[in-house]
């Protein structure tokens, strides 16, 4: 408390908060909640949402204290209409509800915490606290104004792309479902994140039906679709708050709750949240869903590497085979693709050296098949390369993320090869992937 006081002080003002409940007694009780708080002031009180509205513009509060059901306009739509009028205000949602429904809407409208209904006055001023001290870092990281680009739509996702990213993005995919990608991706991640201590990020792009939260047992309520409702205002403290930390050291970004969430999001949104993260961390490696959509082209574009999934089965090596066919119609480089042969048997009919004539692409690593050890791995939300660290399984792992770290690495001597780079998914205007072919 001592060393809130003088932080508060040191910035030479109280943080002014917002009141808005339809009901009178809750607002005055709110107030006595927050009487005796020396760095709180209430500044106003709203009775509906068009009024928090009108008052957050003229009086621009810190913390805006918004009940979720309102008549007329409830907490949701507010809220929004809040970060449109004041940008600087943060929101508090208050709910008698503690349904993960309400948190999720609630999140998605731009509240920075959610109470319960009811709770105490050291829940509620350390609630205020806490969100006034993440909106005051994100003021003090936002670029100067005349910085920001202007043009009709543009947001601060497009200003980070001006940005040098340092990061690398290494993407997994598979153009047939049960190859095992995300159980690649899982385990490639953690294997590079022991490799090299750097700052890892796993991203679940599967939009829809993304698996990693449950391969990873993380039971975090954040997701990329907050990371995208709020990409106009990423910073770190605020992308850590969305980030669910994993035991093995590495960040994870799991995939939209419901697949109806993951319906509102676009390429572009899902790009901006990208390139925010290659400018934070070190590695970022993607999983991301079997088809190809705008999402999945536009982390390709991005890609430093690119890492295919294929099983020893006629149907996924028929599919792998036209995903090569389409990527070499799109000049995509395919010295950037990585084809890794996944659950392998000693004993398989299909040779690798087959493999690689009919595809004609070299296979990268192979994968053996480990069903009884994986299962239980995967079914208790513990790695396998965490599960079993000296499994031969667990080592084909880590040399394929020593693979990755060697190819990533700098190589000055190849420059000069680049002066003419070949065109690349994503760089056409016509949107999807056949509206890409047809050029």
């Amino acid at each position: 408390q001592a060393e809130w006081s003088l932080m508060v002080q040191a910035e030479s003002d109280k943080i002014k908060v917002l009141i808005v409940d339809d009901i009178a007694e809750t607002r005055e009780n709110l107030s006595k909640l927050l009487y005796f708080e020396p760095d709180i002031e209430i500044v106003g009180t709203a009775a509906n949402g068009r009024e928090a509205i009108d008052l957050s513009r003229t009086l621009a509060p810190d913390i805006v204290l918004m009940d979720i059901n309102m008549p007329d306009m409830d907490g949701i739509t507010t809220s929004q209409e809040i970060g449109r009028v004041a940008p600087s205000s943060q929101v508090i949602m208050m709910s008698v509800q503690s349904e993960a429904d309400y948190l999720r809407r609630s999140m998605l409208a731009g509240a920075m915490d959610y109470l319960t209904k009811p709770f105490s006055s050291e829940e509620l001023s350390a609630s205020i606290r806490r969100v006034y001290k993440m909106g005051a870092s994100r003021r003090a990281s936002l670029p100067p104004a005349p910085v920001m680009d202007e043009t009709p739509g543009a947001g601060l996702g497009q200003a980070a792309r001006a940005r040098p990213s340092g990061g690398k993005l290494i993407v997994i995919y598979s153009p047939k479902g049960g190859t095992g990608c995300s159980t690649v991706a899982t385990n490639l991640t953690i294997s590079l994140r022991q490799l090299t201590s750097k700052r890892v990020v796993l991203v679940d792009a599967n939009l829809q039906f993304g698996d990693i939260a449950v391969l990873l047992n993380l039971t975090g309520q954040h997701s990329l679709a907050d990371a995208i409702s709020r990409s106009d205002e990423l910073d770190t403290i605020l992308m850590s708050a969305i980030l669910s930390p994993h035991p093995s050291g590495i960040q994870v970004l799991p995939a939209p709750p419901t697949p109806e969430v993951a319906e509102t999001i676009t390429a572009a949104e899902v790009a901006d949240v990208l390139d925010y993260l290659l400018s934070d961390f070190d590695y970022v490696v993607l999983d991301t869903a079997t088809y190809l959509d705008d999402t999945v082209l536009a982390a390709m574009d991005r890609a430093d590497r690119l890492m295919v999934v294929m099983t020893p089965e006629i149907p996924a090596i028929k599919s792998t085979k036209l995903f090569f066919e389409i990527a070499e119609a799109l000049q995509y480089p395919l010295e950037r693709i990585d084809l890794v042969l996944n659950k392998v048997l000693p004993r398989d009919d299909i040779r690798r050296e087959a493999l690689e004539r009919s595809i004609k692409h070299t296979i990268r690593a192979q994968l053996a098949l480990e069903t009884r050890g994986l299962r239980q791995a995967t079914n208790q939300g513990v790695p396998f390369v965490m599960a079993e660290p000296h499994h031969p399984l667990s080592e084909s792992f880590v040399e394929l993320a020593r693979q990755e770290l060697a190819l990533l690495e700098p190589q000055p001597e190849e420059q000069p090869a680049k002066a003419a780079p070949q065109p690349q998914i994503g760089r056409r205007k016509r949107g999807g992937l056949f509206g890409r072919l047809k050029q």
